[in-house]
């Protein structure tokens, strides 16, 4: 199974687990909730797919890998203490908590997560003086003496033998003791997965182009030349900072990374190329609608690589701009529905007696800035989900600030105050959203006569589809070149069912 499907089957796997009967108590017993066991290759995404899932459901996370730990650190320590058995005193050893043990106990009343998700990687790399004890632990949850709390997936995971010399084959009364799932790397799920962490889109568009580079393993003379999907991801972040800084890009950290030199090779020499044609076709005038005929004449002529290359340019251009536009959004909605409560409060003054909207807003920020915090701390929120928690605080803090240098002390003045600052930011926003569906039309509308409608538009459209942000913006803005292009290519019918499903709420 690739690893999406893995996902599925653990999120499922988690609600059959915790499924509680009458009387609030869970229904399955702790030895038939066998731990996952993920076997998949270095680097496709097992971690990743737990900070997922535990976002998805708001459950908690706590991830260990199991290399380092020897019986003591993992089992707890040994100590003395005295008891009295049929009137006779004995001296006993008892444990100390495990550390693996007390990090659940501890995001517990950190976070308040009463269920979460055990991940330990590495599961079979365990040392020989803890392996006796994982017999117990896999169909108990117990280490030592303490018990991973009710309410806890186990979830572990390893890489076959031939990635990893430190494996230790698992007998079959220890396989008989897990819910294995093989996992393989799959390059249409982990581009659902690039979408969304906003990988450069360089490195997007490459494995488009070269889709066998994307997850690749040879042994060589000098050993194993091997580029994996972590690799990828690890490469885009590390790029994006180069840029960001203007510092020099060169094979030599592409190398750093991408561990196969052909691959560094090849890719150095299509980022080269990405960088020319960022220049040479002038995106933000194609975005305006300003084409010049050379830019076009060219278009027409260049080789297919070019021509996606292109396209994911515009594409990237384009979705970073609606992107932005649904973020502020939601920062509004954030802001919308807090009006709504402090205008019932209004109704009913003694509910909120003594309060003014400073203290109210102060108090709200104070909560979503704690609720960011955790979620961060968790390893909850992607790129985007940060932006967005980090602009709906802001939002409250500049409310704040401007009821404060307004001077507005009555309750219901300042209501009226925020309030016109809320219908001046939407109008704000609706403007935006505007121009931004004149640059998406201006895209459809030059790839339509550079390339038709062939590979190059379904590749916008699907992309576009595809990627949540963008096809809210078109499910609440509309784009006629959108459904124009979309019916002529026959996929308007799934894109339409997507496209109403993210459509949920309206300003």
């Amino acid at each position: 199974m690739n690893i999406k499907q893995a996902k599925e089957q653990i999120k499922k796997t988690m609600q059959v687990y915790f499924a509680k009967d009458e009387f609030g108590n869970y229904d399955l017993d702790i030895n038939m909730q066998r731990p996952v066991f993920l076997m998949g290759p270095p680097g496709i995404g097992k971690t990743a797919i737990m900070q997922q899932i535990a976002s998805e459901l708001g459950v908690g996370l706590v991830t260990y890998s199991m290399t380092h730990h020897t019986r003591q650190s993992a089992l707890g320590l040994p100590y003395i203490v005295e008891k009295e058995f049929q009137g006779q005193s004995y001296h006993i050893a008892e444990y100390t908590m495990s550390e693996i043990v007390a990090a659940v106990y501890k995001e517990i009343e950190d976070n308040g997560h009463l269920e979460g998700i055990l991940f330990l990687d590495e599961m079979n790399c365990v040392s020989e003086t803890l392996a006796p004890a994982m017999l117990q632990f896999l169909q108990y949850k117990i280490f030592g003496t303490h018990q991973i709390p009710k309410g806890w997936l186990v979830v572990t995971a390893g890489n076959p033998p031939e990635y990893n010399k430190s494996v230790r084959e698992f007998d079959l009364v220890t396989w008989d003791r897990l819910k294995r799932m093989d996992v393989e790397p799959d390059l249409k799920v982990w581009k659902e997965y690039a979408r969304e962490r906003q990988v450069h889109p360089a490195v997007y568009t490459y494995l488009e182009l070269h889709p066998e580079y994307f997850y690749h393993i040879e042994r060589t003379m000098d050993g194993q030349d091997f580029v994996t999907a972590r690799g990828w991801e690890d490469l885009s972040v590390i790029l994006q900072r180069y840029e960001a800084f203007e510092m020099v890009v060169d094979e030599e950290l592409f190398g750093q990374y991408l561990q196969c030199k052909q691959i560094a090779e090849d890719f150095t020499i299509y980022y080269d190329l990405y960088n020319k044609y960022q220049s040479d076709y002038q995106i933000e005038q194609i975005l305006a609608g300003e084409v010049s005929e050379n830019i076009l004449a060219r278009a027409k002529t260049a080789p297919f690589d070019e021509r996606v290359t292109l396209t994911g340019m515009l594409n990237d251009a384009i979705k970073q701009r609606l992107t932005a536009t649904m973020e502020s959004e939601e920062q509004l909605i954030e802001l919308r529905d807090w009006l709504k409560m402090q205008k019932e409060h209004l109704i009913n003054p003694l509910a909120q007696e003594g309060n003014d909207l400073i203290a109210e807003g102060v108090k709200h920020a104070e909560k979503l800035a704690n609720d960011y915090q955790k979620k961060l701390n968790a390893g909850q929120l992607n790129k985007r989900e940060i932006r967005i928690w980090r602009g709906k605080v802001q939002c409250f803090y500049n409310v704040i600030n401007q009821l404060k240098v307004a001077g507005v002390s009555e309750k219901e003045a300042q209501f009226e105050y925020v309030m016109q600052t809320y219908k001046e930011q939407i109008a704000a926003m609706k403007e935006k959203a505007v121009e931004d569906g004149k640059q998406l039309t201006a895209v459809f509308d030059f790839v339509d006569q550079a390339f038709g409608n062939g590979t190059e538009m379904l590749l916008l459209l699907s992309e576009l589809t595809e990627d949540a942000a963008s096809a809210r913006f078109i499910a609440r803005y509309g784009c006629e070149a959108y459904y124009q292009y979309s019916n002529e290519l026959m996929v308007q019918d799934r894109q339409e069912q997507i496209l109403e499903a993210l459509l949920k709420e309206d300003l």
